[in-house]
């Protein structure tokens, strides 16, 4: 028998096209929701639930020491899988329809400035061997082309287009998108194409990024990357792929490029995902504005 929780699960890789990983996160969200109802009213039938246990859920988890960011994404899964159950007619109102979110307070992404990025990539100059040549090419192409580290990661030969100057990339809901690469990493690509033809026993052979050993790398070896290079140079408190993603949007808006643009080329479905990016370029042009202004001489 399928349960309601399995046609749900089917739901997001199907339909919604989620990756592995955050259709594990949302069942394992909903899962433990189960699990607390089961336990605490004796009622393993989640489709009945009231606010009133799913609110006994929230209190449970702010006293265990859970952030409200992490209480409102669990809450987010739970969200989901009632719209899911409207949409299948299993139930006739979500027991969320009221619910509001926790109150978080918003934490500021800060980039790194032109001169960290520039000391990081003037230190690998003249990159030596598969591996320099490798972590150089990966810094430029989060810095020039914006890319998530997953997309980074997934990254197949055949993606490149040398022809055309260009690299597909496979995002958010297996959405593809088409991005620019500049004539200097396009060199590095060849560079690193070459150095990767001596490398013994690749096993990840369609992949663009592999280790020495020939295997594909994984998210905590890119993250170890980036920060081991920039954490030299820099003295921000996160130093991470997604930072360098956030630099390059922030860098793009400085030096006057327009914001849709910006949020096409990071692959956003809406322009208020982008906005966000828009703190440091503003503050950015409020120096340039208060030297400039004969107002304020």
């Amino acid at each position: 028998m399928v349960t309601t929780i399995d046609a749900f699960r089917d739901y997001l890789q199907k339909e919604k096209k989620y990756s592995p990983h955050t259709v594990s996160a949302y069942l394992n969200d909903i899962i433990s929701f189960q699990t607390f109802n089961t336990t605490n009213f004796d009622q393993e039938d989640i489709e009945q639930v009231n606010y009133g246990q799913i609110r006994s859920w929230i209190v449970s988890l702010v006293d265990a020491g859970i952030s409200n960011v992490s209480v409102n994404r669990k809450i987010a899964s739970l969200k989901a899988f009632y719209k899911f159950l409207l949409k299948i007619k299993e139930i006739q109102l979500s027991p969320l329809l009221k619910h509001k979110a926790l109150k978080t307070a918003k934490s500021l992404q800060i980039p790194f400035s032109e001169k960290e990025v520039a000391k990081v990539l003037d230190g690998l100059q003249d990159p030596v061997g598969f591996e320099e040549v490798r972590n150089k090419l990966i810094i430029d192409l989060f810095y020039t082309t914006g890319i998530r580290r997953t997309e980074l990661i997934h990254l197949k030969i055949s993606d490149i287009s040398f022809a055309n100057g260009t690299i597909k990339v496979l995002g958010k809901r297996n959405k593809e998108r088409i991005l620019p690469i500049l004539p200097i990493v396009v060199e590095q690509l060849f560079l690193y194409i070459r150095e990767r033809s001596h490398v013994e026993s690749i096993r990840d052979f369609d992949c663009l990024f592999i280790a020495k050993k020939g295997l594909k790398l994984n998210e905590s070896f890119v993250y170890r990357l980036i920060n081991s290079y920039f954490s030299p140079v820099s003295e921000k408190v996160k130093k991470s792929p997604h930072i360098l993603r956030h630099t390059f949007a922030t860098h793009l808006l400085n030096n006057g490029a327009d914001l849709n643009s910006v949020k096409e080329l990071l692959g956003h479905s809406s322009l208020a995902s982008t906005q966000v990016y828009t703190h440091n370029s503003l503050a950015e042009l409020k120096k340039v504005y208060e030297e400039a202004h004969p107002r304020n001489k």
